[in-house]
């Protein structure tokens, strides 16, 4: 090779490498930015983009430590990726922090888990001994669960129900210390079956529960979730509203914060607990995701949250001690 073509091998050869290094260093920075756009902006469409919005938690952290490596390496992309952990941070980080409780009533205690049809009954009726819920608001029920249940003792300790047991994911049930009245007609239930009901404390306060269990948004299931969701009762001015379940469904997906935004807040989150993974649970990898979640009307203050794993099922308990007005 001569002289001359040696120096302009020298003067050319680098740039198309530098160019691709900085269009590499673009696209994880670009990647966070649509994340957090569809995020901050509700724009998730579809079964794919509704389950990833359920990882932002997860984004998040990926995204600081893409910016650090990116600010080290003086890539101005650490500009894009820095604003982009801002807006996911200002989404995510509210549910690590407790609200000061203002409402001091009477309590209302409720517990909600997924039983996966299996659930030790044992466990269950022990969480139930610990907690002394008021509320028992029980997803994939069976009828064979239910005598578990009874043998284990529920049947002593929450002797007031409105079951709507069935084979498989689609049964659901109420279980109470107190007097439960069904509600029929206050919504129409689209999924698994959610019964409703009035509970009547010993105070004489009353509040209305509804045990909710919509489809997951998986595949062609995902449009019925939206439309599930939204067809949830709205809090009523009348009497406190409290729905408790596996909603399959996060506070980062726009559904969720649509039924919040009616009225609702989330009991985990009032408490600092909002990022409390719940599922799944009893598998080779932690609960990553959080979907099981108390909500209640506004008006409630709340005392407490728990949750408790549950052998048998892939679904961790969640306690809520509410006050109400």
């Amino acid at each position: 090779m001569s002289i001359a073509a040696e120096k302009v091998t020298r003067a050319t050869g680098p740039a198309p490498r530098s160019k691709r290094r900085r269009w590499r260093s673009w696209l994880p920075a670009a990647a966070f930015a649509a994340w957090a756009c569809v995020r901050v902006f509700g724009l998730e469409h579809g079964s794919f983009p509704t389950q990833l919005m359920t990882l932002t938690p997860y984004a998040l952290v990926a995204g600081v430590v893409t910016t650090v490596v990116l600010a080290v390496r003086r890539r101005p992309a650490a500009v894009l990726a820095l604003a982009a952990c801002v807006a996911l941070a200002a989404t995510v980080l509210p549910r690590a922090f407790a609200e000061p409780l203002t409402v001091r009533g009477p309590a209302l205690k409720v517990l909600s888990i997924n039983l996966f049809s299996r659930a030790d009954a044992q466990a269950v009726v022990s969480l139930v001994k610990e907690f002394e819920p008021d509320v028992f608001s029980a997803l994939e029920l069976g009828p064979e669960t239910v005598r578990r249940l009874d043998e284990a003792g529920l049947d002593t300790l929450m002797p007031h129900r409105v079951l709507q047991a069935e084979r498989g994911a689609a049964g659901s049930g109420l279980f109470a210390k107190h007097p439960l009245t069904e509600l029929k007609g206050l919504f129409t239930p689209i999924g698994h079956n959610m019964p409703a009901a009035t509970v009547t404390l010993p105070s004489g306060v009353k509040a209305q529960v509804v045990a909710v269990h919509p489809n997951p948004p998986l595949g062609s299931m995902a449009a019925e979730w939206y439309v599930s969701l939204a067809a949830l009762p709205a809090p009523s001015p009348d009497v406190v509203r409290v729905l408790a379940g596996d909603f399959n469904a996060s506070l980062d997906h726009r559904a969720m914060r649509d039924l919040l935004g009616r009225g609702y807040i989330d009991a985990a989150e009032a408490v600092g607990k909002g990022l409390t993974p719940t599922w799944p649970h009893g598998r080779l990898l932690p609960p990553l995701i959080t979907i099981d979640h108390v909500l209640a009307d506004r008006r409630v203050g709340v005392a407490r949250v728990e949750v408790r794993d549950v052998p048998r099922t892939d679904h961790r308990a969640v306690f809520a001690e509410l006050r109400l007005p």
